[in-house]
C-alpha cells in the first residue's frame, strides 16, 4: 500500500535562485542573423551598384516608360516599312510579268509584220533596200508618211542609213518645184517600217515624193522609188 520513499530536496531559506541564461543554441542563431545582416550591408555599400534615391527610380521609371514607347513606336514603323517593301516587290514582279508578256507581244508583232512584208510585192528597181510600199499625205503644211522598207540579203547586224525624201509640186506661185525634205536617220534590219512626219515649204502643193534610202556617212544609194502624195 504505501511505496518506496523518496527524499525531497530541501533548501535552506533565503537562498537566491540561479540567474536565468539564454539557451546557447538561441544565441549562435543571433549571432548568424547579425553577421548575414551585416555581410549584405557590406557587400552592397562596397561591390553592389549604390541604391538609387526616390526621385532617381522615378526617372529610371520614365526613361524606361520612354524607351520602351520608342521600341514599340520602331517595331511599328518596322511592322509598315516590310509591308511597303512586300506590296513594291509584288508590284515589280507583276510590272516584270507584264514586261515579259508585251516583249512576248512585241515580238509576235515583228513575226506578223515581217510576214505581212515578205507578201508584198517586191520593189522593181530592186537594190540592197527594197521600198515595198509608201503612203504620202500633205495636209497642214506637212507632209505625213509611212515607208515599208525590206533587205531581201539582210544579215545579222543592221544597217545604218538615211531616209532623204525629195517631193515634187506646185510652189507657192504655181510653178513645179522639187523640194528635198530633211533627212531622218534610221536602222534596218531585215525588215522596217517607218512612220513620221515633216514641214513643207509654205504653199507648196505636193503630187509626188522619192524616196532614197543612202548608206550613212558614205551617201551611197541602196534604194529609191517614186510614189504619189494624196
Amino acid at each position: 500500500m504505501f511505496g518506496r520513499f523518496k527524499p525531497v530536496p530541501f533548501e535552506p531559506y533565503g537562498r537566491r535562485r540561479a540567474r536565468w541564461r539564454l539557451p546557447r543554441w538561441l544565441v549562435l542563431l543571433l549571432l548568424g542573423l547579425a553577421g548575414g545582416a551585416a555581410a549584405v550591408i557590406y557587400v552592397q555599400e562596397r561591390h553592389l551598384p549604390p541604391r538609387l534615391s526616390a526621385g532617381e527610380s522615378t526617372r529610371l521609371k520614365a526613361a524606361y516608360e520612354q524607351a520602351d514607347a520608342e521600341r514599340t513606336q520602331l517595331r511599328s514603323q518596322l511592322a509598315e516599312t516590310t509591308r511597303r517593301l512586300d506590296a513594291a516587290l509584288a508590284q515589280g514582279e507583276k510590272a516584270s510579268a507584264e514586261a515579259q508578256a508585251s516583249q512576248a507581244l512585241i515580238a509576235r508583232l515583228r513575226a506578223d509584220v515581217g510576214a505581212a512584208v515578205a507578201a508584198m510585192p517586191p520593189d522593181p528597181r530592186g537594190g540592197s533596200v527594197e521600198v515595198r510600199a509608201g503612203q504620202f499625205s500633205a495636209r497642214d503644211g506637212n507632209l505625213s508618211y509611212q515607208v515599208v522598207l525590206a533587205r531581201p540579203q539582210a544579215g545579222a547586224k543592221p544597217v545604218d542609213g538615211t531616209l532623204q525624201l525629195v517631193v515634187t509640186g506646185d510652189g507657192e506661185r504655181g510653178s513645179e518645184t522639187a523640194v528635198t525634205l530633211k533627212p531622218v536617220d534610221i536602222s534596218i534590219a531585215a525588215h522596217e517600217v517607218l512612220r513620221g512626219s515633216l514641214p513643207l515649204p509654205a504653199g507648196f502643193k505636193a503630187r509626188q515624193a522619192t524616196v532614197r534610202v543612202l548608206a550613212r556617212g558614205s551617201g551611197q544609194q541602196l534604194g529609191m522609188r517614186v510614189l504619189l502624195v494624196q
